[in-house]
């Protein structure tokens, strides 16, 4: 897949989140490894959604793993912290706001 195709999954993805319980800013950077490389952020705004295709400097959290990893996170097929742990996914930045995405993605 290219960086576009994936980019473009990840939006069709995300386009029915519900964040509107999520009132306070997360701004989270994903770095795609490998096939499709490039970089993306997902904010979380005034309890709405949005996903651009570039990079995003005043981040909370940066998320760095490949596409399979990515579409796995956000079918729900894999779990962030378990993979963190087992080290598919590497996270920078604030762990505590990091740990949140898993809350809207389960709204997903």
């Amino acid at each position: 897949m290219t960086y576009e195709e994936i980019f473009n999954k990840i939006q069709d993805m995300t386009k029915d989140i519900d964040v509107s319980m999520i009132q306070e800013h997360l701004a989270y950077q994903f770095n795609i490894r490998g096939e499709g490389e490039g970089a993306f952020y997902i904010e979380v705004k005034e309890g709405k959604l949005y996903v651009e295709p570039y990079e995003y400097y005043d981040r909370d959290a940066i998320f760095i793993c490949t596409s399979e990893v990515l579409f796995q996170l956000m079918s729900g097929s894999l779990d962030p912290v378990k993979a963190f742990t087992i080290g598919k996914l590497k996270v920078e930045g604030d762990l505590g706001k990091a740990l949140k995405l898993k809350e809207f993605i389960s709204a997903a």
